[in-house]
């Protein structure tokens, strides 16, 4: 979080490979951070001055402030993580990332098929995992919601936090999802199904 609000902020962009194409994904949530930047910042002077007036001790009052400025510190840096850790397609796979909690590389030769569709989360946990039957579908949310399907070739174990079980699938959520699976079928996925 801290890298991501440093890199944001200095305008340093992820380093890509030659060849490497990055896509974007907080655009679900980008709207929701902005509110709670902007209540954040409204909060803390308002919240100083009731402390102030109505606690008699100053420690208190600084506590306060400090708490809300880390909160809004902390939200900037959030924001900044997702901005600044976009997916990116390129010559090793998919990369698939959600801030600093989720980075998994998919190699091509894992993937059978990519395609997009927007498909509605029944949670909003950035990490979710549906099984029907032996078959296991790893989610990988934005806002509720996944625009890329990738289909394994065979089941892989990609992300310990989400169960030790492997998965057919995996979904993801993308800005720009229709030129992702574009630039990955035409360049990488020869069966694309």
């Amino acid at each position: 979080m801290w890298r991501g609000l440093y890199r944001w902020i200095t305008r340093r962009p992820l380093k890509l490979a030659p060849g490497d194409v990055a896509f974007g994904h907080a655009g679900p949530v980008k709207p929701i951070f902005v509110v709670f930047i902007v209540l954040s910042a409204l909060e803390i002077p308002v919240f100083d001055l009731i402390i102030s007036h109505l606690v008699p001790w100053p420690v208190v009052r600084y506590v306060a402030l400090a708490a809300g400025v880390y909160g809004l510190i902390w939200m900037f840096g959030l924001l900044g993580a997702l901005l600044t850790n976009p997916h990116v397609v390129g010559d090793a796979g998919i990369r698939i990332r959600n801030g600093t909690s989720v980075d998994l590389t998919i190699p091509w030769d894992a993937i059978a098929a990519v395609g997009h569709r927007y498909r509605p989360l029944p949670s909003s946990k950035a990490v979710q995992v549906e099984r029907s039957g032996d078959r296991a579908v790893l989610n990988l949310g934005t806002g509720g919601q996944t625009s890329v399907d990738v289909t394994l070739r065979e089941p892989l174990t990609l992300l310990p936090a989400a169960g030790p079980d492997p998965v057919h699938e995996v979904r993801f959520y993308a800005d720009d999802p229709k030129s992702l699976v574009t630039l990955a079928r035409g360049t990488r996925v020869t069966d694309h199904g």
